[in-house]
């Protein structure tokens, strides 16, 4: 397999990568969570790619906050589950906290962040339709200075954004809802998780009492662009959300898509689910039960003890090796750098309980922990490794016997061919850290990221209900 890149650089600041872009540009791309941009490398969609810069570990990047004139800011790493856990934005910016629950499953939401959901500007990107809705705008930071663009500025196509090579974003803002205003996030896709939008759409609006004072209404999936609804928006002004009402501005809504056809859908199928979605969410928003299906303590997949690391120093690959702890255990690698981290700890760590079912992010058989998160090993850039905390199957037996997941796999015929029992269990074994006594919802929200091609769900997800009752 060719190497998808030649020098990984893991970076401490702002300035140091704004630096290497100014020198690199084109040959250069940033990567953080990397959910996009490993697919679009291993698949040839990005060419010329020689330099990766890791942001991963800047201090202060993750960071949610709001200001004194009510505005959000999000910070370049704040990832999905961020959003989908975060008090400020579940009460403040609801539809953004709904979108980036529906994106994938808790190991792609770890990873995944919601500036690089901008940056990959796929019209079908969850995140967009509501920081669109909410007419958020970016700051793009470069050696020549920083700059401010609303995101309905920001596109300019397909997958095409206006930032320059050169260029970083390190913010993301947006005016806080008002007590006034409410909104909400709809998402039709093919399955219930880990599924691209068909369509999607976000509605705020600004009510005084039942009347509707403005509304905002965006649409995903449906044109080349992220599109505000403009039709439906004017027809609701100064109206009050009867059923009638609320039918016509759906079908006005209607008027904004220009989808295309392709195996997912028909343009024709996605044109009337334009009309449904934007009547549900009005409904629901009219009803108040916008927030119905949106857990109050969604699973993140995230253990009590996620490592603090301090910023590390620059290092750069292959010049240094990659040192890393997995399973308790020092490993020094000096080669594996071009590769994905699963490959990393299957042909040089020789650690072949992480198994590739799909390489896309897909299937979750290669779960691991990493600096105590679970997440898909295929996505993660192996020098991603260096001065992390890595758990394998390997590692989840504690040394004086199984883990509680194991052995209730056992007892419960949960193994069947076994190809994905390593993913299942790391999923399992991380909501056992999360949770005491999680419910039949939450444990099915653990494992939507990992996927049985034996079909035998019942079996799995009663072993998890067992290892929860008896687990150390």
């Amino acid at each position: 397999m060719n190497p998808m890149w030649q020098d990984y650089i893991n970076a401490t600041s702002t300035d140091e990568v704004i630096k290497i872009l100014a020198d690199k540009k084109e040959r250069a791309r940033i990567v953080a969570g990397g959910t996009d941009l490993i697919l679009e490398l291993e698949r040839g969609a990005r060419k010329g790619i020689e330099v990766l810069i890791d942001v991963s570990r800047i201090p202060t990047l993750q960071q949610i906050t709001i200001d004194e004139d009510d505005v959000i800011h999000l910070g370049p790493l704040v990832t999905h589950n961020d959003c989908a856990a975060s008090k400020v934005i579940r009460d403040k910016a609801y539809p953004l906290a709904r979108a980036a629950w529906e994106v994938g499953a808790p190991q792609i939401r770890n990873r995944g962040t919601v500036a690089g959901n901008l940056i990959t500007a796929s019209p079908a990107n969850d995140t967009i339709t509501p920081l669109m809705a909410l007419d958020a705008s970016v700051t793009l930071l470069s050696t020549h200075g920083e700059r401010t663009v609303p995101l309905k500025e920001f596109y300019t196509g397909v997958r095409k954004n206006v930032m320059q090579p050169d260029e970083m974003l390190v913010d993301i803002s947006f005016q806080a809802l008002t007590k006034k205003q409410r909104g909400t996030f709809i998402k039709l896709a093919l399955r219930r998780a880990q599924a691209i939008s068909l369509v999607n759409a976000a509605i705020i609006l600004d009510l005084k009492e039942d009347t509707v004072k403005s509304a905002s209404i965006t649409l995903g999936a449906v044109t080349p662009i992220i599109t505000h609804a403009v039709e439906a928006e004017e027809f609701l002004a100064k109206k009050k959300l009867t059923d009638k009402n609320i039918a016509k501005a759906a079908e006005l809504a209607v008027t904004a898509a220009h989808p295309i056809d392709d195996v997912r859908g028909s343009a024709a199928y996605r044109r009337e689910m334009v009309r449904v979605i934007t009547s549900r969410g009005l409904t629901a928003i009219r009803d108040k039960t916008e927030k119905e299906g949106m857990p109050k303590k969604p699973i993140l997949l995230q253990g009590k003890k996620n490592a603090d690391h301090e910023a590390m120093t620059t290092s750069e690959f292959p010049r240094s090796a990659i040192e890393t702890t997995i399973n308790g255990k020092k490993y020094s690698f000096t080669s594996g750098h071009d590769k994905t981290l699963l490959r990393l700890l299957r042909e040089e760590g020789m650690l072949t309980g992480t198994k590739e079912g799909c390489a896309e992010g897909e299937c979750g058989a290669c779960t691991i922990f990493l600096d105590g998160q679970a997440v898909m090993s295929c996505l993660v850039p192996a020098p991603r490794a260096h001065g992390a905390e890595i758990v394998t199957v390997e590692g989840l037996a504690n040394g004086k016997g199984l883990h509680p997941v194991q052995a209730a796999f056992i007892e419960h015929g949960a193994v069947q061919c076994g190809y994905c029992t390593p993913g299942f269990l790391m999923s399992g074994a991380k909501l056992m850290e999360e949770k005491n006594n999680p419910t039949r919802n939450e444990i099915e929200q653990a494992i939507t990221g990992n996927l049985c091609r034996c079909t035998g769900y019942y079996k799995i997800i009663k072993a998890l209900e067992d290892a929860s009752k008896t687990k150390a």
